[in-house]
């Protein structure tokens, strides 16, 4: 059973207990063994720092001041070493990167076991169960820097599996995977919980679990504010979750949402040339020798995991030196230099492109130089983009889905031509996914050519005007 007891908590490096994630407040919750909870609620509302509490990150990694007991089986977790935690609790983090010790793929998922000194023929048995369950044959032998976002996390859930912990903790498991990953995960929670682990699920795409669970927890700025047994989720409504600023509950494939390519009267973008192989592999991840896009549209980019739409972004935008492609826009040529001033890519790990010491920093150095009322014009974008109150934080202080408004924020600062967006509804609950698809509909309005990289059908339906699935893209050769 794990336990918390009157938790208040507030991290080391804040002034103020108002920043959401970062601060919760008379938090009292049992959860008992074999129970699936769900932790939602808006982004920035706690639900991490919860898990940072029950699996010993939070006092022995992160510092803080905390208020009251968090116990597991009787045992206060700040009392034990983080260890002897990680013997009972699993913990699946947001950002799959930042879990993993090996190189290669079968390496990570048999660490967990080598480190409790499990007998070889063991760990490989774990190992082959797993990677059935998960449907994993082809990610195996390979080398973690070659996955896709998805493909990690997908690696990080078998891990996790693998070492066969009695409580399981997710921070958005699915927010990096496609429609029949998520269906995967599906499969391996139902598993879970025929084997009677205890599963805490934080997540905003509640759709593929929504009928799985046996409890709602809905948070908002550090407190419960309402928890609704497995029985009891029937009778909210879409539009009454909506207003609670959670996400639907019904789960639709991007593949079965039917938007126009290329309508007569679009103006077009045309990609010529655009071939990427890397090393080592058999076939082009990117193979499109001539395709005309819908330029000054929103066009959603779908496919499946590891099938190359994050390298399609990125030799648009001309980051990828190996792809040798041209665009054509606006009966201009831009080769992969010119691009870059072309073209603002917001990635889907956005902690990689936040380089300042604070959120208002960071908008201003994407401005255009000799930009007029630059600190004026930088906080009405943060304003517009809920991040106002944010302005002295430190940019990787801010929980992911605030990293992903930031990033759209200097996007918006940049007044570049053609924006890509690769996941950028990942870690957002409902009220931000729509403030970031009436931004994306502002956008298009000025003239801005958008390009989204997306696995989320709902910002499909709020605001693209074409679709592109990748398999068709790199069929045009």
């Amino acid at each position: 059973m794990v336990e918390l007891k009157n938790i208040s908590f507030r991290y080391g490096s804040e002034e103020r207990q108002d920043y959401g994630e970062n601060s919760l407040s008379g938090i009292d919750l049992i959860i008992h063994d074999g129970e699936f909870v769900l932790l939602t609620g808006p982004s920035g509302c706690g639900k991490t720092t919860i898990l940072r509490l029950i699996n010993g990150l939070i006092p022995h990694f992160y510092s803080g001041s905390v208020d009251g007991e968090v116990l597991i089986e009787g045992k206060a977790v700040s009392s034990q070493e983080l260890y002897d935690t990680a013997l009972k609790v699993g913990t699946v983090f947001q950002n799959p990167r930042s879990q993993f010790y090996n190189v290669d793929t079968t390496g990570e998922l048999a660490f967990g076991c080598e480190n409790r000194g499990l007998p070889e023929e063991q760990i490989y048995k774990r190992i082959d169960d797993t990677v059935t369950r998960f449907s994993i044959e082809k990610l195996m032998d390979r080398s973690i820097f070659h996955l896709s976002d998805g493909e990690k996390q997908k690696i990080a859930c078998a891990s996790v599996d693998v070492s066969g912990p009695d409580i399981i903790l997710l921070d958005e498991p699915s927010a990096n995977l496609d429609y029949e990953a998520t269906l995967a995960l599906r499969e391996l929670i139902l598993e879970w919980r025929r084997q009677g682990k205890t599963i805490i699920a934080a997540e905003h795409r509640i759709a593929y679990l929504w009928d799985l669970i046996d409890r709602a927890v809905i948070m908002r700025n550090g407190r419960i504010i309402c928890e609704l047994r497995g029985d009891e989720t029937n009778t909210l409504t879409q539009n009454v979750l909506a207003e609670m600023g959670l996400r639907s509950t019904i789960q639709e494939s991007p593949s079965s949402i039917s938007l126009p390519l290329f309508l007569e009267g679009d103006e077009p973008l045309t990609l010529k040339g655009f071939r990427l192989t890397y090393s080592g592999a058999k076939e082009p991840v990117v193979n499109i020798s001539d395709l005309t896009l819908a330029a000054g549209e929103i066009m959603a980019i779908t496919g499946a995991n590891g099938a190359g739409k994050t390298s399609l972004l990125s030799c648009i935008c001309g980051l990828e030196k190996r792809c040798k492609g041209a665009l054509v826009f606006k009966e201009k040529t831009y080769s992969r230099k010119n691009r870059q001033k072309l073209c603002f890519m917001v990635m889907q790990d956005t902690g990689n492109q936040l380089f300042t010491e604070s959120v208002l920093e960071e908008v201003l150095i994407s401005l255009p130089k000799n930009t007029e009322n630059e600190k004026d014009r930088a906080e009405e974008i943060l304003r517009a983009l809920d991040l106002e109150p944010f302005l002295e934080r430190h940019p990787q202080s801010l929980s992911g889905g605030q990293k992903q408004r930031l990033a759209i924020a200097c996007a918006l600062a940049s007044g570049r031509r053609v924006l890509l967006l690769d996941e950028p509804t990942s870690g957002l609950d409902y009220a931000h996914m729509m403030e970031t698809a009436n931004l994306l509909k502002q956008l298009q309005c000025m003239g801005t050519t958008i390009l989204v990289v997306t696995h989320d059908s709902e910002l499909i339906h709020a605001c693209c005007t074409r679709q592109y699935d990748l398999e068709y893209l790199n069929c045009q050769h």
